[in-house]
């Protein structure tokens, strides 16, 4: 009963963490512009970059990879089992998306996935992360390049499974977390399909 409730308490704890909007503390703290008034109204790295420039972004990037590392890496200290510290990488995932802090909403849940796999698999993410560039300065599209990386890791998350390298609940973390990533991109879906997304540039100014 112990365990239960100890594997209850992360999930909703990674929630919660996952959940700290980074794009509009770091906004409100540094007296930037909101993201949710740019772009896509997100308040991922991508919105933040348009809305407060590269340094600040880099900062709200950063938080969101630690918000995801965090609950995963406090579940494996406290020795909770392996599918409590799966579910508690995920719940990051979606408290990053679906924040209780802004009315369920948020950003697209790519970073804070990267910092729980980060922990969980950090090859996959160094395996994937090719992927995600490759495809950003080919195509210009970060929505396609997460959504592209994300299935590269979640394919080499289950390889690693299949090889024992990691413990099989890890792949409920790489199905559970990648579709609330791809679900989070559904309307860059319906525009990628449409012709309509827009194209990335790091050199862009922030938007006024």
């Amino acid at each position: 009963m112990a365990e239960v409730l100890l594997s209850l308490a992360l999930i909703a704890l990674g929630y919660l963490i996952g959940s700290l909007p980074s794009g509009v503390l770091v906004a409100r703290l540094t007296g930037a512009r909101d993201p949710r008034t740019v772009g896509s109204g997100r308040t991922g790295g991508t919105n933040a970059l348009r809305a407060m420039g590269f340094r600040r972004a880099i900062a709200v990037a950063a938080l969101d990879v630690a918000k995801g590392a965090l609950p995963v890496l406090l579940a494996l200290y406290l020795g909770a089992p392996r599918l409590a510290v799966a579910l508690s990488g995920t719940a990051a995932v979606l408290g990053a998306w679906a924040s209780v802090w802004l009315r369920f909403h948020g950003g697209r849940g790519v970073a804070t996935g990267i910092g729980a796999l980060l922990v969980i698999q950090p090859l996959a993410v160094l395996l994937a992360a090719p992927v995600f560039f490759g495809v950003i300065i080919w195509r210009r599209f970060v929505s396609l390049g997460s959504l592209s990386a994300t299935v590269a890791a979640v394919i080499l998350l289950v390889a690693f499974v299949w090889a024992t390298w990691n413990p099989p609940a890890d792949i409920v973390f790489g199905l559970l977390a990648g579709s609330i990533v791809w679900y989070a991109h559904r309307d860059n879906i319906g525009r990628l399909l449409r012709g309509e997304e827009r194209r990335f540039d790091l050199f862009a100014r922030s938007e006024r």
